[in-house]
């Protein structure tokens, strides 16, 4: 389950170079299908190994070729676990990769030196959708299923704030029988309550949650006054709006087997997390927020929700394709509290049943 397509166009990667551990990356190809924005946002890729074929027959284009098009860097034949392994040691690194054979490597040093880091930019402004617009497209089924059984049956319509969304967390929303409309990062608060929503949804996206200061302002101003649900960025700037803190993680989250536990339930979700950055406990619980989830490899804050308003959020992707699904069930969390539920984050629902004959 590497989902490499999926992650190549997942846009809290843009802008960064992404290293894979995986052996093979490209054995099934690409299609135009499975993938979480129309264009690929990393800003280079390293592997063990290119597959030189594609063996799958939803296949539409081999992966390097595909990366080629789209003028992304694709370095292969790359020891990609002792990469990785220094990483682990120092922590996220700057990097630059080159195809010109005539710089030096102290002026390839240099150029490491003088690119920007990730702390204290606003990579959400570049991730976010330039426009207004809605999404109406649900989960995609392969093989094709039954459409989902759907507990309500009243539509409940969705006002989500684009900081880099992935097109799978729409569809989630969809799939629950929610109208999707969604509004660029610098929206306004006139503009979401102009569209009179039953709910707000803060995406994912990249970069450093701080340096979002104009949607921290509007999220001040607006979040709780509908049902109010933050998926990674979205926590952080959740947090950040209530008066809570983030800061840099050494090495930040990554990949699709981060353990996570519910602590209101106790149960243990395994979790796809891409995030490098991480709100600070003492300062949410300062706001009168409770922790409802807790990362179980280092015991950072992967969830909270607030006592009295109907605001929670998630630090990791309950929307995650192609899995694990574990925690779909924050979809239908979110839907409840729009039809008047209390709005406390309870897993011992369990995921989506319909998930497990999902490509989600």
């Amino acid at each position: 389950m590497t989902g490499y397509q999926e992650a190549l166009t997942d846009p809290s990667y843009r802008g960064q170079i992404l290293v894979m551990t995986a052996t093979q990356m490209g054995n099934y190809g690409v299609n135009e299908i499975d993938v979480e924005s129309a264009v690929p946002q990393v800003a280079g890729f390293v592997v063990r190994e290119s597959s030189r074929m594609d063996s799958n027959y939803r296949s539409e284009s081999m992966l390097a070729p595909w990366l080629a098009r789209h003028g992304i860097p694709f370095l292969s034949d790359i020891d990609t676990r002792a990469l990785v392994r220094r990483l682990r040691v120092n922590g996220a690194m700057r990097g630059v990769i080159t195809t010109d054979p005539t710089l030096s490597n102290q002026e390839l040093i240099e150029q490491v030196r003088t690119s920007p880091s990730m702390g204290g930019r606003n990579l959400a402004a570049e991730a976010s959708s330039d426009t207004a617009g809605s999404w109406s497209e649900g989960l995609v089924r392969i093989p094709p299923t039954p459409p989902r059984d759907r507990r309500e049956t009243t539509v409940k319509r969705v006002v989500a704030i684009d900081c880099g969304a992935k097109r799978n967390i729409y569809r989630h929303l969809v799939e629950r029988n929610c109208e999707v409309r969604f509004l660029p990062w610098n929206c306004s608060a006139e503009e979401v309550r102009a569209l009179e929503p039953d709910g707000l949804f803060v995406s994912n996206g990249p970069g450093d949650p701080a340096a979002v200061e104009p949607l921290i302002e509007v999220l001040k101003e607006i979040a709780g006054e509908v049902p109010t649900f933050g998926i990674c960025l979205g926590h952080q700037l959740l947090a950040l709006a209530l008066g809570a803190t983030t800061w840099k993680l050494p090495f930040g989250h990554r990949g699709a087997n981060q353990p996570v536990r519910n602590i209101e339930t106790g149960q243990v979700e395994i979790t796809s997390q891409n995030h490098g950055f991480c709100v600070d406990e003492a300062s949410l619980k300062a706001q009168d927020c409770l922790m409802t989830h807790v990362h179980l490899n280092d015991q950072t804050v992967a969830g909270f929700r607030h006592a009295s308003k109907p605001i929670f959020a998630v630090q990791y992707h309950p929307e995650s394709s192609p899995g694990p699904h574990d925690a779909a069930y924050l979809f239908d969390q979110f839907v409840a509290m729009m039809h008047g539920d209390t709005g406390k984050v309870d897993s011992r629902r369990g995921p989506n049943k319909a998930s497990k004959a999902v490509k989600a």
